[in-house]
């Protein structure tokens, strides 16, 4: 891997959120990712680029624990961790915002924001009782502290514009995500003010001391929100970038293979 820009000495002494180390995925003969070494610390967003079929894809399952790697290993907050289902990287403080949502339509914003994680007064077997109220002071607070209006938490996930449906499933992220979110294409079906809110709650994110993993294929998104740019190509990682000393021409080098 080419290193454009070498991190300097003191943010290298501190413990990443997430680290890789040669992680390699193969599906029988097929390397879809080879040798694949990230780190991201504490109050970055870092951003993956790359051609489709370059790796980033395969790299944030294995990341959001929805596949297993063939090779490498993996550390959160300094510890190995092996991660064999989804459940074990959110229980690690690691969330995922997928580019379909992965929201159910026809449920309110609060079912959805607590789907899976629901508050009950007591669960005794099959049998609960929900406690509403203190999920409906949660989600509003949720939702308040990183800027996301929406009508009501009790409306129509289906009612919502597209820039309120990915602020929600922000906010489900950001509710358990203590550690790292991870952004697939999070503006990818959004117009420009949309875009610039969720901007903004990716900020917000950011100031609260979470992480963000962003994958994008907005190169100004990639330059205005990041600090950081790892080029993905072929299946390995060939470039990490500080973002305030590249520039997007270099980055879609790497990207085509111009550079490196």
């Amino acid at each position: 891997m080419t290193q454009g820009h070498t991190l300097n000495k003191a943010s290298q002494a501190i413990v990443p959120v997430a680290e890789t180390i040669g992680i390699t995925k193969r599906y029988g003969g097929i390397v879809a990712l080879s040798d694949a070494n990230l780190k991201i610390l504490p109050r970055e967003v870092v951003a993956i680029v790359g051609d489709n079929g370059a790796g980033k894809s395969t790299f944030v399952k294995i990341l959001s624990g929805a596949q297993a790697a063939t090779e490498g290993s993996l550390k959160v907050g300094g510890r190995d961790i092996t991660f064999h289902r989804p459940s074990d990287a959110r229980d690690a403080g690691i969330e995922t915002v997928y580019q379909d949502l992965s929201l159910a339509e026809d449920l309110d914003v609060l079912s959805n924001l607590f789907m899976g994680r629901e508050e009950c007064y007591f669960n005794f077997g099959g049998l609960s009782v929900l406690n509403r109220p203190k999920m409906i002071r949660r989600a509003k607070q949720l939702l308040g502290e990183i800027g996301v209006n929406v009508p009501g938490v009790h409306d129509t996930v289906k009612g919502l514009s597209g820039g309120q449906r990915q602020g929600v499933a922000i906010a489900r992220a950001a509710g358990w995500g203590s550690q790292l979110i991870i952004m697939d294409e999070p503006t990818a079906a959004l117009g420009v003010q949309e875009t610039a809110h969720v901007h903004e709650i990716i900020r917000t994110l950011q100031s609260r001391g979470v992480a963000v993993l962003l994958v994008s294929h907005n190169m100004k998104q990639v330059m205005e929100l990041s600090t950081r740019v790892y080029v993905f190509r072929r299946g390995r990682i060939v470039a990490e970038l500080t973002t305030a000393q590249t520039s997007t021409d270099e980055i879609i080098g790497y990207i085509t293979g111009a550079r490196g």
